[in-house]
């Protein structure tokens, strides 16, 4: 027993020996902080070229179209057209019939026949009285005056007769409607019995829709920050959503040269369609180059600070924040073009919020 007990002291001083080394204690809360670095993330501003185009998306209109009413109230007689079928420029698309435009047609034309007649009538009498006149004192020189100027406001009738005829017979050909140009149907609204008119109000149907497919216009709306960088001699590339992995290339045809209400510009490029395969609102995304400045000045994204009031930057000047005004210009992915007091290498707080105050000490 004596021995055990002696054993057991011996251990207890080991142990108590080891303890009392040189080793030091495991910290287990983690290595200290540099004091020197900064809890704030820094950038730069950099100059170079910018990208030299923009992806905008775009939209296939018709060349043309045109909604199709009739010029005058009728019925329809006949249809000759439908849905999809294809039309030349001339065709008859529609009859129509109107009884009361028959007889206004009729009545013009007899009175114009009746006219006719009454100055030939007045033409006859004058001559007749001239040639009288030639012996001294046959025929009263008020009477050979009367005369002519009778015939001469039958002649004036016949001539206002002949155009109300004229206009009737004009009136009566809108009674056959006909294709303005060479297109598809891609509506139709009507029958044969239907009572159709001028389309006076908003809300009334046209009889036909037609189209101009064998072209389209590939409509884009540049944003106001771009209107006055698009280069229109260079040609665009584009590929429709329908139709992936197909890259296309045209010239830009025409641009509206005005803001809408959503403050962008309208332009348009021609798209030939001769196969059909292209259809009028497919939708497509479109490279529209810009011109090539030499040179401008870019930051990260995230270093943007915007406001309802301003847009601006936090550089770091002498290890203070100061603010810095910018107006934003074109956007990649990643940058953007900036306008405002700054300089290429000029230190940017990135990630920044309103929180971080002009004469703010960066460290």
């Amino acid at each position: 027993m004596k021995t055990i007990w002696i054993t057991t002291i011996v251990i207890t001083a080991a142990l108590l020996a080891g303890c009392g080394g040189h080793e030091n204690p495991v910290d287990l809360t983690g290595a200290k902080a540099d004091p020197h670095q900064s809890k704030y993330e820094i950038g730069t501003v950099v100059k170079k070229p910018l990208a030299t185009y923009v992806k905008l998306p775009g939209q296939l209109k018709p060349f043309e179209e045109v909604n199709i009413y009739g010029k005058v109230n009728g019925f329809v007689r006949e249809v000759l057209v439908d849905r999809g079928t294809m039309v030349r420029k001339g065709q008859t698309l529609v009859t129509l019939e109107a009884p009361e435009l028959e007889s206004q047609l009729q009545a013009a034309t007899s009175k114009y026949v009746q006219a006719q007649e009454n100055a030939t009538a007045s033409r006859e009498k004058y001559k007749r009285l001239k040639e009288a006149a030639q012996e001294a004192g046959a025929v009263a020189p008020l009477d050979l005056d009367n005369a002519l100027s009778r015939m001469r406001a039958d002649e004036a009738i016949v001539l206002s007769e002949r155009s109300n005829m004229e206009s009737m017979s004009n009136i009566k050909s809108y009674l056959t409607i006909t294709a303005p140009f060479d297109g598809f149907i891609v509506q139709r609204n009507i029958s044969a019995g239907a009572l159709v008119g001028p389309g006076s109000k908003s809300n009334d149907l046209p009889m036909l829709v037609l189209q101009h497919l064998a072209r389209l216009r590939l409509e884009v709306f540049i944003p106001e920050a771009y209107v006055d960088k698009v280069d229109l001699k260079r040609p665009v590339t584009f590929i429709y959503n329908a139709i992936p992995g197909r890259e296309n290339k045209a010239t830009i045809s025409r641009s509206a040269n005005a803001l809408s209400s959503l403050r962008s510009e309208a332009i348009e490029i021609d798209v030939q369609n001769r196969n059909g395969e292209l259809k009028p609102g497919m939708y497509a995304e479109v490279k529209v180059p810009l011109l090539t400045a030499s040179q401008s000045l870019l930051l990260p994204n995230n270093a943007i600070v915007r406001s309802t009031e301003r847009q601006y930057v936090i550089t770091v000047k002498d290890g203070k924040a100061k603010i810095v005004s910018i107006q934003e210009g074109l956007r990649t992915n990643d940058s953007t073009e900036v306008f405002g007091d700054l300089r290429s290498g000029d230190e940017i707080i990135l990630h920044a919020t309103d929180e971080v105050k002009d004469g703010t000490v960066i460290k």
